[in-house]
This record gives C-alpha cells, sequence and structure tokens, in this order.
C-alpha cells in the first residue's frame, strides 16, 4: 500500500465523505471507491483520478466521471502517506465550485488544529 486514505471527522463527529458516499446510487459509490483504492495503490496516481488544485491551501482533488456525471472529492496529505478526505460532491460545471475549495480549506484548517490538541 502508497497511501494510507482517512475520513476526516467534524468536532461533532459528523463524516462528510460518508454523508457523500451515502447519497451516491451503488454503481456510483462503487466507482468512487474504485477510484479511492488506486490513490492508495498505486504510486503515481493518473492526473485523471487525482490531481492538486493550483491556488489552494494544499488541496487535492478526486476525480470520478460515471457517464454524463462528475463526482469530485477534496482531500490533502497528512505526514506525506496519509490522505485524508473531507468531502465530496456532485459536479456541474467545467469549472471547480469555489465554495467548495473553501469548505475544503476550513476542513483542512480543523482538522490540523485540532490534531495539534488533544482530543
Amino acid at each position: 500500500m502508497c497511501r494510507k486514505v482517512i475520513f476526516y471527522r467534524t468536532k461533532d463527529g459528523k463524516c462528510p465523505v460518508e454523508d457523500f458516499l451515502d447519497s451516491l446510487q451503488p454503481k456510483e459509490a462503487q466507482k468512487v471507491l474504485w477510484v479511492l483504492r488506486l490513490i492508495e495503490e498505486l504510486d503515481k496516481v493518473p492526473s485523471q483520478y487525482f490531481k492538486k488544485l493550483t491556488d489552494t491551501e494544499e488541496i487535492w482533488e478526486c476525480r470520478i466521471t460515471i457517464k454524463s456525471n462528475a463526482y469530485r472529492v477534496f482531500s490533502f496529505f497528512l505526514e506525506g502517506d496519509t490522505v485524508v478526505l473531507t468531502h465530496g460532491y456532485s459536479k456541474k460545471s467545467q469549472k471547480t465550485d469555489k465554495k467548495q475549495i473553501k469548505k475544503a480549506e476550513t476542513y483542512r484548517k480543523d482538522f490540523l488544529s485540532r490534531k495539534r490538541r488533544p482530543l
């Protein structure tokens, strides 16, 4: 295994990635999980599936396309080989929604601030 993938949880225990996965149809969820396995197992994941977003605070995007539907799961790296998934959404336009990027950055800051303090 090249990387470890974990899910971000809010201070009150909610898991936005689980909520996103639960909202998907079974075949959609299966494809998302397949892409997440690629991220765990491949040394070099093709940018078609995983890439760093420019002009962000270290936010990465998992990219999933199923027929004409596009889904995105945001993440960041922790201690080199751990990927923390923050949340996902169904992409409606060509551009990545800036509100979703801001949400990922907020979740990252929250995670890192709570990681430094004992829970």
